[in-house]
């Protein structure tokens, strides 16, 4: 591993001999009589980290400081003063510099602590500026998946709404990227640096939502013991977004109207008024518009929120799409498991096809992740998707194991074989003695549904032993 490399800017030759001795051996260090000389260094090759003396002949050491702050802003710079001139230091630190040193005092141990502070401060930079950059990768437009053309022409809209400063309402059913959309209006927009705060607004209780919105005192209410600054404080100068805003009740949909009206508000408990510039993208899955008919939504907060409508297409609408998101989840969750799966079988593709996506793309990914997680095999097979993909028949917290009036007695059956053969590992003997029926029936039972290929190998890779193979013959 290379050294890292210090530059010593400084016109006293014994001071900066000095330090450079005390140095050598741990870093690689060069050297620089006066600013010019530092600059010039600067031009040539970069630097960990510059250890700058203030007072100079010729260019100051705050002026050197404007420059490398300019041209090397990875750098971090310690100034170097003299004991009484320690405003000078702090002064210094306010134009840029990460520390200063007492010239003479700090040296041996203490100087190397503070060298290496100040790289670990460079590194947590190049840090947070390396996951910023793969947030603005991860949310940007051409990581959304989607080629049908009702994405394509989403993509544009979205594209071009980033660049405003204008509200924007997200409408869609629950799964279908709401919340990746909003992302990415803030990460392609001029607030990208700044922060993006989420609050969801289904979670919290009423009074709760109004705290966490726009802070509080303390002493405000009871359990209040400390100043809390709400999500819009936090969210000054960049995008706050309100997932799934109709679940805000009427009186504080009034004080939201204000925030958005007047760019103001006050934490809860104090009058005194702050100002906020603050974009607000708000996401629901329901007809707002119905709402308000109901009584149940402000319609002058619709107006306020609804500047740029953007309508989310369910999955159900796009089904080519399918394809390319299975993909992409499968890429992803390989990634992330260490995984080579090569892809999806051509029964399993129809499947995934076939099926109707009610919890949309959401669904779709849990659904790719657990087949990545269980699969063994060089491709995802039939075998490894869940229940309700392979009826057909999506799972509700309603349906449990009960039978629904109008069901057929085949599908009732069907249903029962695969529930007990899920509930078996995919092991077709223990399935056939938990249903009561021999390996042989339940072969055959599996080929009159078009279920032969079903937990061939167990669903969880458990393959089916030569005993049982034997027996169903």
């Amino acid at each position: 591993m290379s050294k890292k490399r210090i530059l010593i800017v400084d016109d006293d030759t014994y001071s900066r001999e000095s330090i450079a001795a005390q140095l050598d051996e741990q870093y690689e260090v060069d050297q620089a009589e006066n600013g010019d000389q530092g600059l010039a260094k600067l031009e040539e090759s970069d630097f960990d980290v510059i250890l700058s003396d203030i007072r100079m002949p010729g260019m100051s050491g705050l002026d050197f400081l404007e420059r490398v702050t300019v041209t090397r802003p990875e750098a971090r710079v310690l100034m170097i003063t003299a004991f009484g001139e320690i405003g000078n230091a702090v002064d210094a630190m306010r134009k840029g510099a990460y520390d200063y040193l007492i010239k003479g005092e700090v040296k041996g141990e203490e100087l190397i602590v503070r060298i290496e502070r100040a790289l670990e401060n460079q590194e947590l930079r190049r840090e947070n500026t390396r996951l910023k950059s793969e947030l603005g990768k991860r949310f940007s437009f051409g990581n959304m998946v989607g080629k049908t053309k009702v994405m394509e022409e989403l993509f544009e809209m979205v594209e071009s709404v980033a660049q405003s400063r204008s509200t924007v309402l997200i409408n869609g059913e629950s799964g279908t990227g709401k919340e990746l959309v909003a992302r990415a209006v803030h990460y392609n927009s001029p607030r990208a640096n700044k922060p993006f705060i989420k609050l969801n607004c289904a979670a919290l209780p009423q009074d709760l939502i109004e705290s966490e919105l726009f802070g509080h005192e303390k002493g405000a209410f009871t359990g209040a013991v400390k100043q809390v600054k709400g999500r819009f404080e936090l969210a000054d100068g960049g995008t706050l977004l309100l997932d799934e805003i109709s679940e805000i009740e009427p009186p504080l949909q009034a004080k939201l109207l204000r925030v958005l009206q007047e760019r103001e508000f006050e934490r809860i408990g104090s009058g005194t008024t702050i100002k906020v510039d603050v974009r607000i993208v708000a996401t629901t899955n329901r007809n707002l518009r119905d709402e308000i008919e109901k009584g149940n939504f402000r319609e002058d907060l619709f107006y306020r929120l609804n500047v740029i409508p953007v309508q989310m297409p369910d999955l159900r609408e796009r089904k080519s799409d399918v394809v390319h998101l299975a993909e992409f989840f499968l890429e992803r969750y390989n990634q992330e498991n260490d995984k080579s799966i090569s892809g999806f079988s051509e029964k399993a593709m129809e499947v995934l096809m076939s099926y109707d996506w009610p919890g949309n793309v959401r669904e779709l990914e849990n659904y790719i992740e657990r087949a990545v997680v269980i699969c063994k095999e060089p491709q995802v097979t039939e075998s490894h998707l869940p229940l309700e993909i392979l009826t057909g028949e999506p799972r509700t917290a309603s349906s449990g194991g009960g039978i629904t009036v109008g069901t057929t007695v085949r599908e009732m059956e069907k249903q029962l074989i695969l529930k007990t053969l899920e509930s078996c590992d995919g092991n077709r003997t223990n399935a056939a003695d938990t249903l009561g029926i021999s390996s042989r029936t339940l072969r055959n039972k599996l080929h009159e549904y078009g279920m032969s290929g079903i937990f061939k190998k167990g669903g969880n890779g458990i393959a089916e032993t030569e005993a049982e193979t034997a027996d169903e013959e």
